[in-house]
């Protein structure tokens, strides 16, 4: 499914042309102009997986936003964003082949951090509430009580199911659950299987971060599947070889001058692995 069907920069030309009608001197930079037009990106034109590829300063993630910020397209984590960069996002031209789905969304790689975290923190605060449980049922079971008047009723009912019931089953009815416990690389995988919906456009930045190669492999084929058989659409910056080896994935390499589209076979980070266990290849042979 394609939504986006392609965005159009500001040229150099154009970029100027703002420039001088700036009356503003007290900034340092004027991010994200001419950061795209430099490396000679001044369009993209988008399949049903798209990849932006490029070392750390290549611009893809800059593209990946501005992309976002022209089609109003939701997040939750911040962005570097700029006294500029609105300004911008004004001068780029979009064409849609549908409608963006309301449901669209950024999705980064803080984004998964900031969920391994709350399901690291939830569980913390679950594991606070049962020793706070623990201390209770002791307190009822092995303190002496006496009925006063109906305000210690409930009080009375505590004392008396802490007696009826083990300790454990004291605790598991009064709190929930811990969430299950996974590894990093687990609990990343799994939120974009929660976060990527059908009928979507998704703009995926460096989404391989805390996964490990096979969990990479997974993420992979999980975002083929979304883009054949979910009517997504998805915009990846990634510089991970197993995404940039999905089939039919129309890849931009930003390293290059100018912007080109390239075979993931051919690019420099994939060359690298390569070269790397074509050297060790010898290692891999059974004795």
């Amino acid at each position: 499914m394609v939504y986006l069907d392609s965005i159009v920069f500001p040229n150099q030309d154009a970029e100027w042309n703002f420039r001088m009608g700036i009356k503003r001197t007290c900034y340092n930079t004027m991010y994200p102009f001419f950061t795209l037009s430099q490396a000679g990106l001044e369009r993209l034109d988008f399949e049903s997986i798209t990849i932006l590829y490029g070392g750390n300063g290549s611009g893809k993630t800059t593209a990946l936003n501005v992309i976002a910020q022209k089609l109003g397209v939701g997040r939750s984590a911040p962005f570097n964003s700029s006294n500029f960069f609105q300004d911008y996002v004004k001068l780029c031209q979009v064409r849609l082949e549908e409608s963006v789905p309301p449901h669209s969304r950024v999705i980064t790689s803080d984004d998964v951090f900031d969920y391994m975290l709350h399901i690291r923190s939830l569980n913390e605060g679950i594991d606070r509430k049962k020793e706070m449980l623990f201390d209770d049922h002791y307190e009822a079971r092995h303190s002496t009580f006496r009925l006063r008047s109906l305000d210690d009723y409930d009080t009375l009912k505590k004392r008396n199911s802490a007696r009826r019931k083990t300790q454990s089953a004291f605790v598991r009815e009064q709190v929930m659950p811990n969430v299950r416990e996974q590894s990093n690389g687990e609990s990343a995988s799994f939120y974009f299987q929660q976060r990527i919906e059908a009928d979507a456009l998704y703009l995926l930045d460096e989404p391989e971060n805390s996964l490990s190669a096979a969990k990479q492999v997974e993420l992979a084929k999980y975002l083929q599947e979304s883009a054949r058989y979910m009517a997504c659409q998805l915009i990846i910056s990634t510089h991970s070889p197993f995404l940039l080896a999905i089939p039919g994935a129309k890849i931009y390499d930003l390293d290059a001058r100018p912007v080109d589209i390239k075979r993931w076979t051919q690019l420099e980070n994939v060359r690298v692995y390569q070269d790397f266990f074509a050297r060790h290849q010898h290692e891999f042979v059974q004795h």
